[in-house]
């Protein structure tokens, strides 16, 4: 079977979110179970000087206009082959894959990846640059999402799975993109890729793959109500029998304490007591109080009122008068970010916030930490809490999508038992006092070391890696052949 698997970001090379650390390693289980796979992704700004002695397969004429080319190298660190679309006047920029600097999202990003999804595509046709024709094209998230539909204008006889990582972010455009695009005029109507008179990359991915997944199996069935569906509810029921919702996990090589280079000590499930080290290292790193009996709050997050962390800012000063510490990393609403600043300038020693994204930092927060906070009011999977449980930092987590997939939540008993399978805590409604209460629960298991210790060592003990979910994808697949 031969997999080309399309994204728009890909860790190492480029990454704003968990969709990269995604792209990144179910590829690389993939290829480790035995599947003939390749990656497609825009070579963004420095990417081609990351990479190991690409070599230029030969160029693409697409749009008319745009002639690309097209390099084979592999992804570092892996033996993964990977393809990048070079056209510098697209993709050779400052800024982020989706954003300007300053400006926020590139008003060409329908050109962008509308290049990528075309590209996509083509490379899947015969003798497209190579003797290599992929069976499946593997789609993720809406700047992907033309290219089911480029697929079947193609006539193209390899299958496509679409891949919905975050339903609200839809790849919503004006409705003259579809003249640039080459899409086709009968084909901008509900039943295709329109939605609400807009070109909708989202769309047209929902309505023209042969198959949908989803990141876990509570977000599958989250996604067909109102409540979580944004606007696409009703298409998802009418397609629930090709929708599959398979749990992401995570690489446990590179997210791994026993050897994580990030990391000032390692440690182990036998050698738990390190862990204290690496909190007293960032706690002295972020210029918080050392002290291992002080229960250390983590947030590595966007900042946003879907990551409901509006409500832990809000019960911040219940806990810090408790002499808790909370360490937060991440960037996004304005206002947000500033309450959380704020909180660092109130409580000197006990606060400390990074505005940003630095990934040593992130490792070593989901290290040092002692539990970590993830009170999201929707989730189709969420990464954060898996890396948690590896390191054996307790999530609090809200009941919603990949969370309660992955979370097992329990009540300790009078005489101190604890269920076998409880990894974590998890908020049974979303307010601020229901994640306070939360949080009180496990700042009292916190207090039994012995308690904690076994919670600890039952998170650890989960199965998070991607192996067992490569099996899931690969039985999809087979589906379509």
């Amino acid at each position: 079977m031969r997999l080309l698997f399309a994204t728009s970001e890909v860790f190492p090379l480029i990454k704003t979110g968990g969709l990269a650390d995604i792209s990144g390693a179910l590829p690389t289980a993939l290829f480790a179970a035995g599947l003939d796979i390749r990656i497609v992704l825009p070579a963004y700004r420095g990417i081609l000087a990351k990479c190991q002695s690409p070599h230029l397969l030969g160029s693409l004429s697409v749009f008319a206009d745009i002639r690309c080319d097209i390099y084979q190298t592999v992804l570092p660190g892996t033996h993964v082959p990977l393809l990048l679309i070079d056209y510098p006047p697209l993709y050779d920029r400052e800024g982020g894959p989706y954003h300007h600097p300053q400006h926020g999202d590139w008003e060409d990003n329908p050109l962008r990846f509308g290049l990528l999804s075309k590209v996509t595509a083509l490379l899947a046709l015969p003798n497209a640059l190579q003797d290599w024709q992929p069976d499946i094209v593997h789609c993720n998230d809406w700047q992907t999402g033309l290219i089911p539909y480029y697929l079947r204008q193609l006539g193209s006889t390899a299958k496509s799975v679409f891949s919905i990582h975050n339903l609200a972010f839809q790849g919503n455009f004006h409705a003259d993109w579809r003249y640039r695009l080459t899409l086709d005029e009968q084909d901008f109507k509900p039943e295709g890729y329109e939605f609400y008179g807009h070109v909708s990359f989202m769309k047209a991915g929902l309505y023209f793959a042969d198959a949908l997944s989803t990141v876990s199996p509570t977000y599958a069935r989250e996604i067909q109500t109102d409540q979580f569906g944004f606007g696409f509810q009703g298409l998802l029921q009418h397609r629930s029998a090709d929708l599959t919702g398979i749990l992401n996990g995570i690489d446990t090589h590179v997210w791994n304490p026993a050897t994580d280079s990030y990391l000032p000590v390692h440690y182990h499930i036998q050698k738990l007591s390190a862990k204290k080290e690496v909190k007293h290292a960032l706690q002295t790193e972020l210029g918080l109080t050392p002290n291992a009996h002080t229960p250390l709050l983590g947030v590595v997050s966007r900042l946003t009122y879907q990551k409901g962390l509006d409500m832990l800012a809000a019960i911040a000063h219940e806990l810090l008068e408790q002499d808790c510490q909370l360490v937060v990393l991440g960037s996004g609403e304005q206002a947000l970010e500033q309450r959380f600043q704020s909180l660092m300038q109130q409580y000197p020693g006990q606060v400390s916030v990074t505005i940003g994204y630095h990934e040593p930092l992130s490792h070593r927060i989901m290290a040092g930490a002692d539990i970590f906070v993830m009170p999201s009011r929707f989730e189709p999977c969420g990464l954060n809490q898996l890396y948690g449980l590896r390191y054996g930092t307790i999530p609090v987590v809200a009941n919603t999508g990949g969370l309660a997939d992955s979370i097992q939540g329990g009540e300790i008993t009078a005489d101190g038992r604890m269920p076998t399978t409880m990894t974590g805590f998890i908020m049974p409604q979303h307010n601020p006092w229901t994640l306070l209460v939360t949080l009180r629960q496990a700042l009292t298991v916190f207090a039994n070391s012995g308690q904690w210790q076994q919670l600890q060592k039952q998170a650890m003990q989960q199965d998070v890696s991607w192996e067992t979910r490569t099996k899931r994808y690969l039985a999809l697949y087979q589906q379509l052949l």
